[in-house]
């Protein structure tokens, strides 16, 4: 019989427990969360079920609460159900997957797996998320029946935006068992799985919490601050902008000291084990409880100067905080100069200034104790990478880093400056290898140290890569802003590639182009691209430059004619005689949510999708189709049924969203707010996404698709203006509006009503997409525009004028 999860259990309802059953929770799946009775009960209070599960109900409500939400929608945590472990115990042998994930203590681990080992029904997966204790001597001793169900799958936190499972096989777990939860963390739950060994702190911790503390120990003797290290090992090197010290904040400088000293004592036979031994200002913070942000503070903290709010960081020497000022290092001068994230890497790390030497002692040490982890934590530097782009958000890992640096080069720099280089690394030098990576006949291709000869990278059958498919000759056509790759079977992909993906006129003609050629030559097509990191950017919206320009110099019927040819190809596509389906991930806002809403036949959307039309934002509205397709796709299938005032209701709804400019919170949440309908779907691993679209197309096809017929648009009508008043005045009083954004929304109100018709008029949507046009032409010629326009390619956030 087929494996499956129905049901699943959490044991352990801190953080990362309550994290995991949201995830489950999140995918449908009914959830227990389980955590002991407190021990602190009152007499009174001892036969009250609420006080006697008041840990697991806090640890639900806390997930519940979380910012960023860590449900997928808050109507999931209602498959959550919270209960302790004396009371609802026998409850997990209903249960097809049960994860332990409570304090790190052996001993305490073994007990409560002795008592699940008795409960537990035949077949059901048991896995800890432990994060450094040994899987072999947790299981010692129980029979082969749990030991064939039992393996590590380290989550990491938060769970929900944190990509990284590790999953860690028993000595005697089943290979069908680690199969079927390797496919169904990568496949259901969306995540990347790197196969781990039973090794101190496995793959991602082990590199990543040394590369941390070796920067900490290593920034002492270079004199530089918190804010200088931050700098260095920001985005600059295509990492996250917590950078260091504000991940450790926000891990906790406790749990960072707990798995550093973790991992020195039980690695004693690695050459860098006094590496993780924590420099004593870390020691001190512990004991301060200067935590990070659990405490209000840690190596940054939130402060006043002259009653103005600021941000403070820990002066390491003084034990104080103060106030920073921006790093003036010159290899960071240079970085922001560069056109690409491998020349910012060399202008800071082969810099010559104070900086420089730091950040480039740092890298080189972490690079040469990665490769040294090969095959002692992970067989591959495939694993090794993966865990940690998926594990710290890094643009790349450590041997992608490495070929972007030029591992001839950087190698030769090492030697100079006195590193020992692994003799592996430079056999494979001595060979003529010098990348870690390369692309061949289309397939991505590691060098594997073991045959010291490159492999090809596993992908999964379901994973689709534009990049692969473009190297092996399947791009049939192209610009500088986009793509058509073909993804076989008669289906295409037209893929954007501009920064943050935005949309031009050159992605408008080129689409328009696009379209023709899948017309006469393929059966269907998917629109999305594949823009690294995460969340990412599917579409951050239109290109405001492009149409900034146009307005300053009053040719505003250019910008008109503009409108009018976008607006013709989103038509075009959406009437077809082929199905077009978009896959859109993370931003996709403005322009790139018009596309999906407004060109495609259906969506195939990630999870983390944080969707919505922004325009009023900038002082504009969307008028890429944006208002008439929203309100066709909140309304399409009621409107046969709903007339008059009853349709107040979603007319209300479309309104509120492009007047407040609101934006998803997940997919899940994007289909409440009518951005996607039920029959678009919902994936939660990005790497089948583009697939995942094409296999919508093949199935359109197979039920035998036709083009829509376009037909009258039923509108509101001049009923729209009643419904917009009341809700601005709303906005108003709330203090959710300004007097320049009444403006706007009665115009956008004006609009989405479809103008002064009658309510329930059924016209042609080239009306509505006339009046999208006029407005937006009209809005551009307010200063107040220009100015929000001008303050967000500045600050890269809205003016509320």
């Amino acid at each position: 019989m087929a494996r499956k999860i129905a049901s699943a259990a959490v044991v352990g309802a801190g953080v990362m427990g309550g994290g995991i059953a949201a995830l489950f929770a999140s995918r449908g799946i009914r959830t227990l969360l389980l955590d002991i009775v407190p021990p602190d009960l009152e007499p009174e209070n001892i036969g009250d079920p609420r006080q006697r599960n008041r840990i697991a109900l806090a640890g639900l409500d806390a997930v519940s609460k979380s910012k960023p939400p860590l449900f997928m929608d808050p109507w999931d945590a209602d498959l959550v159900s919270a209960g302790n472990l004396e009371d609802d115990f026998e409850k997990l042998g209903d249960c097809d997957w049960i994860v332990e994930a409570v304090v790190e203590n052996l001993a305490v681990k073994r007990g409560l797996f002795s008592r699940i080992e008795g409960v537990r029904k035949k077949g059901a997966v048991v896995s800890t998320n432990t994060s450094g204790l040994p899987l072999k001597s947790i299981s010692e001793g129980f029979g082969t029946e749990f030991k064939r169900h039992f393996l590590g799958t380290h989550f990491f936190n938060p769970v929900r935006y944190m990509r990284l499972l590790e999953i860690i096989p028993g000595e005697e777990t089943s290979p069908e068992v680690l199969d079927f939860v390797a496919d169904f963390g990568e496949r259901i739950l969306g995540k990347g799985v790197v196969w781990a060994k039973d090794t101190p702190n496995f793959v991602g911790n082990r590199i990543g919490v040394q590369q941390i503390v070796s920067a900490m120990r290593e920034m002492a003797g270079c004199g530089l601050n918190v804010v200088e290290v931050d700098a260095l090992f920001g985005p600059v090197l295509g990492r996250p902008k917590t950078a260091l010290f504000k991940t450790c904040d926000l891990v906790g400088i406790d749990t960072l000291a707990h798995v550093a000293k973790n991992t020195h004592d039980l690695v004693a036979q690695d050459e860098q084990r006094e590496s993780f031994e924590a420099p004593g200002f870390l020691k001190d913070m512990v004991e301060r409880k200067i935590l990070g942000n659990k405490t209000g503070g840690g190596f940054y903290r939130s402060g006043f100067v002259d009653g103005k709010k600021v941000r403070q960081f820990l002066d390491l020497e003084k034990f104080e905080y103060r106030e920073a000022s921006k790093p003036d290092f010159q290899c960071l001068v240079a970085a922001s100069e560069a056109k690409s994230l491998e020349e910012r890497l060399r202008a800071v790390l082969y810099g010559e200034d104070r900086g420089a030497r730091f950040a480039w002692r740092v890298t080189a040490g972490s690079l040469i104790y990665a490769a040294r982890r090969i095959p002692e934590i992970a067989d591959s530097i495939v694993e090794i990478d993966n865990a940690m782009k998926w594990g710290y958000n890094l643009e790349l890992g450590p041997f992608e880093f490495w070929d972007a640096l030029g591992v001839a080069q950087s190698v030769g720099k090492m030697k100079t400056d006195g590193f020992d280089v692994p003799q592996k690394i430079e056999r494979m030098i001595d060979r003529g290898h010098v990348s870690f990576y390369r692309m061949e006949n289309g397939k991505r291709l590691y060098y594997d140290f073991v045959s010291e000869d490159y492999a090809e990278v596993a992908v999964g059958d379901s994973v689709v890569s534009l990049a692969s498919l473009k190297a092996s000759g399947k791009k049939v056509d192209g610009c500088d802003s986009a793509s058509l790759v073909d993804l076989e079977d008669g289906v295409f992909c037209f893929e954007f590639h501009t920064k943050m993906n935005a949309i031009n006129r050159e992605i408008v003609e080129f689409m328009d182009k696009a379209l023709d050629y899948v017309r006469d030559n393929g059966a269907g097509l998917v629109i999305g691209n594949q823009a690294g990191g995460m969340p990412g950017a599917f579409s951050a919206g239109g290109d405001l430059r492009y149409m900034g320009a146009l307005a300053k110099e009053g040719k505003f019927e250019e910008i008109e004619t503009f409108l009018e040819l976008a607006q013709g190809v989103m038509q075009k596509s959406k009437y077809a005689p082929f199905p077009v389906v978009a896959a859109p991930y993370g931003l996709t806002l403005g322009g790139g949510c018009e596309i999906c809403i407004g060109a495609a036949d259906r969506i195939v959307a990630h999870a983390e999708l944080y969707m919505g039309l922004v325009e009023i934002g900038v002082g504009l509205l969307p008028a890429g189709g944006g208002c008439m397709n929203l309100w066709k796709k909140s309304t399409q299938r009621i409107l046969t049924s709903v007339k008059g005032l009853d349709l107040a209701k979603f007319f209300a709804s479309v309104f509120r969203n492009i007047a407040m400019a609101k934006v998803s919170s997940s997919a899940a949440h994007a289909r409440k707010m009518g951005f996607l309908g039920p029959e678009d779907r919902i994936v939660f691993n990005r790497d089948h996404q583009i697939g995942e679209a094409k296999k919508e197309v093949l199935r359109m096809i197979d039920d035998g698709y036709f083009a829509p017929v376009k037909r009258p648009l039923q509108v509101f009508g001049d009923a729209a203006q009643g419904v917009v008043n009341m809700e601005l005045n709303n906005m108003l009083v709330g203090g959710f509006a300004s007097e320049y954004d009444v403006f706007l929304a009665k115009r956008i109100g004006y609009v989405i009503g479809g103008g002064d018709v009658r309510v329930d008029a059924r016209i042609d949507e080239d009306v509505v997409l006339k009046l999208e046009r006029e407005a937006f032409v009209d809005f551009w010629k307010e200063s107040k525009t220009h100015a929000r326009i001008e303050h967000m390619l500045k600050m890269g956030k809205p003016l509320r004028n």
